[in-house]
């Protein structure tokens, strides 16, 4: 079968990839659609340490081909859309309704693939970009089949994070106030997440004047193209200050425009061993930095909710989806990423 593979060097789109068969607890996905999301290529260049050779893709959504021994919730012929964690379900922080921070849902990479006999690893436990994967059927949620699978992908990762981010993490209340830094896929979703909330102005900054359009289809009351200008909108500072970019020199900004009480919420992926630093002084008036895995996300629960909502015309997905390329066009699909020509590009198998 085809696949986007990683060797530790380049990646390649391949055909002589296997998959094994769905075990107990486990969910075999057909994958139709899988969004190409910035966390790929930073595998790629060693922005997230990861072990090769492995299959790229972590935000992909298909149709249930086989379900193994113990699976109840789906069954095949369903529609699903995948999330990352694989959480074990029965730990104290899963009790708690916090599987993001389930240490089973954390790094431990399967080798449920294999090319030419040899074991590939399997990205964020999905791997999305192959025709088929195998997941743990905590993973697998179904969703309905009107909901176009192109749109559904994006679900499980830059809606998951972004929208999850402004109403798990952040708790956004009617009325306060909105910084997103970076308009990309991410960041648009932290903006409709700040339209659902009610939040009031939502201000996005992006350095490419293009995407002013699209932030403010997206929730944006103002746009701005540099961070400098936001104290002329709000002198007193913001309410909640999302960083979507993961530089530091950003992440020092996103603190220092707080109001009192103000949230900066660190959504941007710098490298692992990057450092920021701030005026500790600066926090002393109640604000707070916020790290946010995955929108603090409860994936069963969200995705359920973001399905609703796109279909009651409340959250937009169609629009996330900038073009669509075969799977053989991959190097195309990152290059038009890279050059900004796209907001979320979405493979297809």
């Amino acid at each position: 079968m085809r696949g986007v593979v990683f060797d530790g060097k380049r990646t390649e789109v391949v055909d002589d990839l296997r998959v094994r068969d769905a075990g107990p607890g486990e969910v075999l996905v057909a994958i139709a659609a899988a969004g190409l999301c910035h966390s790929d290529l930073s595998v790629v260049d060693g922005t997230i340490p990861f072990p090769a050779p492995v299959v790229l893709g972590h935000e992909g959504a298909g149709v249930v081909e086989a379900v193994g021994a113990g699976v109840t919730h789906v069954r095949p012929g369903d529609h699903v859309a995948l999330s990352t964690l694989a959480n074990c379900g029965t730990c104290a922080q899963c009790d708690r309704g916090r599987p993001t921070m389930c240490r089973s849902s954390i790094g431990r990479p399967a080798r449920p693939f294999t090319r030419g006999g040899t074991p590939v690893h399997q990205f964020a436990a999905e791997s999305a970009f192959a025709e088929r994967t195998v997941v743990r059927a905590v993973q697998a949620v179904r969703i309905p089949e009107d909901l176009p699978l192109t749109s559904a992908a994006l679900i499980g990762c830059g809606v998951l994070t972004g929208v999850g981010a402004v109403l798990n993490r952040a708790r956004v209340g009617l009325g306060e106030s909105v910084l997103v830094i970076g308009a990309g896929g991410v960041g648009l979703n932290v903006l409709q997440g700040a339209r659902i909330a009610g939040a009031a102005p939502i201000v996005a900054v992006d350095a490419n004047p293009a995407k002013e359009e699209t932030a403010r289809r997206f929730g944006a009351t103002d746009f701005l193209t540099s961070v400098d200008a936001v104290r002329d909108l709000l002198p007193g500072g913001v309410d909640h200050a999302f960083e979507c970019v993961g530089r530091v020199e950003l992440i020092r900004q996103a603190v220092d425009l707080l109001d009192r009480r103000g949230q900066a919420v660190l959504l941007g992926v710098p490298p692992a061993h990057a450092e920021a630093t701030l005026k500790v002084s600066s926090l002393f008036l109640d604000k707070s930095v916020l790290g946010c895995r995955y929108g603090s996300s409860r994936p069963q629960h969200d995705i359920a909710l973001y399905a609703r909502l796109y279909r009651e015309g409340r959250l937009l997905l169609d629009e996330l989806v900038t073009r669509t390329y075969p799977v053989e066009d991959f190097d195309k699909a990152v290059q038009d990423m890279t050059t900004g020509r796209v907001a979320r590009a979405v493979l297809t198998f």
